[in-house]
């Protein structure tokens, strides 16, 4: 490992595009920790760091790189970015002036790109309007700021201040992300992401031993007639499955369905053309992380409905006892209700966004145009019919593994009794964003190697 390590920096360009993304990526970081003037950090993290709110935006918080209990400068993360790229995504397969752009090649991309960026900013200005007044409803405004002490309200000027703050935060996050993907290694966008997934890795470990060594000492669970205490035993369990999870996901990651394709014999002269035999891949996570974040989202709303419901309802009516026992209902956890309904989202989410971003019919014609063939099915039709058929039976093996990873550290923070904090890390987003990224860095990190004559970090040889 260390061999490879120096062969890695021994390449000078491959050197340097490692410590430009590092570098840019410490940036990052340093803003996160930027708060803004108007904000009280200390009362807005206990503020909004429990409850419904503070459940809601820890969960936004995981896919959008940013920390929204706590407001800096970069409070926004790139979740404004993915939104609207997600946005123009699925209106590129409704809207013709957008699906002809995209059948333009890299001039229409660069014209969806431009737009999409005119509705990151728009989106950044009500998202940031959005939390300054969230911060003045809770009171947690900053009095150093305000001219007469018994105000509560924040100024105007302050409040376009921080919404002017907020949005070049995230445009300069963007164009860092742009910066990593032109001049640095990997995924710009998801690098950032995952750079603030890390981040919390050392929390949840002093977390998790603060109750393994609860007291300077290590003992079973219970040890003492402490219940609180986290056991040796549930320490080693830990370690056996964040080990099979991210095996699990790892192989279900890179995961393919190998259909064989023929190309067709040409005859020019003497000489026999094609007639070779190769594969095409389908991945059974076609879907990727986008189900769960799309389905944790939309679980987001009927809390914060009922949650509001119930709180401009006197306490003594029967409808507010109603309202809180919906709201309860859809608080993360092991609620029958919550558990069902994010795994029926995960399922549609899977075959939803699969249709929007696998097209069988295209495909069909693209092999057909390049003159390859599936044996057994005819081109045009039969084959776009195969490829569907065939990608609803792995969407569903991808759903499934989707569904499980999901749930499991909700499963793993009841059963064993640790935080939520420390059980994300066993599943759900945070895991299934790590472990892709690292696996594109990996792939990148190899295709530079190989080219050079040098063996990959897993063993690749050139061929």
């Amino acid at each position: 490992m260390f061999e490879k390590i120096r062969v890695i920096f021994s390449i000078p360009e491959l050197r340097q595009k490692i410590l430009l993304t590092l570098g840019l990526l410490a940036v990052y970081r340093i803003g996160w920790h930027i708060p803004l003037p108007i904000v009280d950090s200390q009362k807005l993290a206990v503020t909004l760091g429990t409850g419904s709110i503070g459940e809601i935006l820890n969960t936004v918080s995981v896919f959008s790189g940013s920390q929204l209990t706590n407001i800096t400068i970069f409070g926004l993360g790139i979740m404004p970015y993915i939104s609207a790229s997600i946005i123009f995504q699925l209106l590129a397969t409704v809207y013709e002036p957008l699906k002809k752009l995209q059948k333009e090649g890299e001039s229409g991309r660069r014209k969806i790109n431009e737009y999409t960026r005119y509705a990151t900013v728009a989106i950044c200005i009500f998202q940031s309007f959005s939390y300054v007044y969230l911060v003045n409803q809770y009171q947690c405004v900053n009095p150093k700021i305000l001219a007469n002490p018994t105000d509560t309200t924040i100024p105007l000027i302050w409040v376009l201040t921080s919404v002017t703050i907020m949005t070049a935060g995230t445009c300069f996050l963007m164009w860092l992300g742009e910066q990593i993907d032109e001049y640095g290694i990997g995924n710009g966008i998801s690098m950032l992401i995952m750079a603030g997934i890390i981040a919390n890795v050392p929390t949840a470990l002093r977390e998790l031993f603060s109750g393994v060594f609860k007291g300077g000492e290590a003992a079973l669970s219970g040890g003492g007639g402490d219940k609180s205490r986290i056991g040796v035993e549930v320490l080693l369990v830990l370690v056996v499955l964040f080990v099979a999870v991210v095996v699990g996901v790892i192989y279900i990651t890179r995961g393919q369905r190998r259909i064989p394709m023929q190309s067709a014999k040409h005859v020019r002269g003497r000489k026999v053309y094609g007639g070779n035999r190769q594969y095409l891949p389908l991945k059974v996570n076609q879907a990727g992380v986008m189900p769960i974040i799309f389905a944790s989202s939309l679980l987001m709303f009927p809390l914060f409905f009922f949650e509001w419901g119930a709180s401009a309802v006197s306490p003594g009516w029967w409808f507010h006892d109603f309202l809180r026992a919906l709201a309860d209902q859809f608080h993360r956890g092991e609620n029958f209700v919550y558990v069902m309904l994010y795994v029926g989202l995960i399922f549609f989410f899977c075959y939803f966004w699969t249709a929007v971003s696998f097209n069988p019919k295209d495909m069909a014609d693209n092999l057909k145009n390049y003159g390859n063939f599936i044996p057994g099915y005819r081109p045009g039709k039969r084959t776009a019919e195969y490829l569907e058929k065939v990608m609803i039976r792995i969407t569903y093996v991808g759903a499934a593994f989707l569904a499980i990873i999901a749930i499991l550290p909700t499963i793993i923070s009841g059963e064993m009794g640790i935080s939520f904090q420390v059980a994300g890390f066993f599943g759900g987003t945070s895991l299934l964003i790590a472990v892709s990224v690292i696996i594109d860095l990996v792939d990148k990190i190899d295709s530079h190697l190989i080219m050079r004559n040098y063996k990959g970090l897993l063993n690749k040889e050139k061929h």
